[in-house]
């Protein structure tokens, strides 16, 4: 194997990791949802979004190592994703059950009170367990994908903007801001969304809505701080071991946008 096969072949695999990451962190988002909510410190999360801040570091690393375009392809194959997570969701909810001699005992609930679903639609006595998954899951996907076409390409875009702003210096001023201001995006987004309707009908105050609000950005905001240092020893170890030049990104051609590298 020639050696500059080998070179080709890291740059693909490190791309293909950082791809597989950064789907598999969105994808649990997506599964994962609010089905539960917890206290971390002073704040209220879903736990869906444990993993989220990792999305923002695997397109900052895309976009510093393999430019803008490859980083927007990869925000572009999540989008598909979540349509198509929405798919099965859909065909799940819409397709006949089987019969009730063949229904598995732990696939109807018994409840204890009445309950209220994200939809506003009160059930009693018993629900499916996959309608109680879909009532709170294909909302939480939609907020989702909403929030996240806005911040994952606001992230790219601030990303480059703050590169040609300080002509590719100070890495950690275009991996902090970039992050910071698509998270608040992302925060707001995804929470309105999801809770607006149940908010409008008065089963959420504005002040809950706040705090889930400001809990997620403050969570997201201080994993972006907290990966900085994580950012530079990624870049620093990637650019050796993918032989990149300092304008260089490991794609065909792959010459940078013209700033200095930092």
């Amino acid at each position: 194997m020639t050696a500059a096969v080998t070179v080709w072949e890291r740059r693909e695999r490190v791309f293909l990791v950082l791809a597989g990451t950064f789907l598999c962190a969105m994808t649990l988002l997506n599964v994962i949802g609010i089905t539960r909510f917890i206290q971390l410190g002073p704040m209220a999360l879903a736990v869906g979004v444990l993993p989220y801040p990792l999305t923002f570091l695997c397109t900052d690393l895309v976009c510093e190592l393999y430019g803008r375009a490859r980083a927007n392809f990869l925000v572009s194959v999540g989008l598909g994703l979540n349509f198509f997570i929405l798919l099965v969701l859909f065909l799940g909810d819409t397709m006949p059950s089987v019969g009730p001699e063949a229904m598995p005992p732990w696939q109807v609930l018994q409840l204890a009170q009445p309950v209220t679903l994200p939809s506003g639609e009160v059930v009693s006595n018993s629900i499916g367990l996959y309608q109680l998954i879909y009532a709170t899951t294909s909302g939480a996907v939609f907020a989702s994908m909403m929030a996240y076409i806005a911040a994952q390409y606001c992230d790219v875009q601030l990303f480059h903007f703050w590169k040609r702003v300080t002509r590719g210096k100070y890495l950690w001023v275009r991996n902090n801001f970039s992050t910071l201001m698509s998270q608040m995006v992302d925060s707001v987004m995804v929470i309105t969304v999801t809770f607006g309707a149940a908010f409008l009908r008065g089963d959420i105050a504005f002040q809950a809505l706040l705090v889930l609000i400001g809990s997620n950005y403050l969570f997201k905001a201080t994993v972006a701080l907290l990966d900085t240092g994580p950012f530079y020893l990624l870049v620093h170890y990637l650019r050796r071991y993918l032989e990149l030049g300092p304008e260089e990104y490991a794609v065909p051609g792959g010459r940078s946008d013209g700033v200095a590298g930092g």
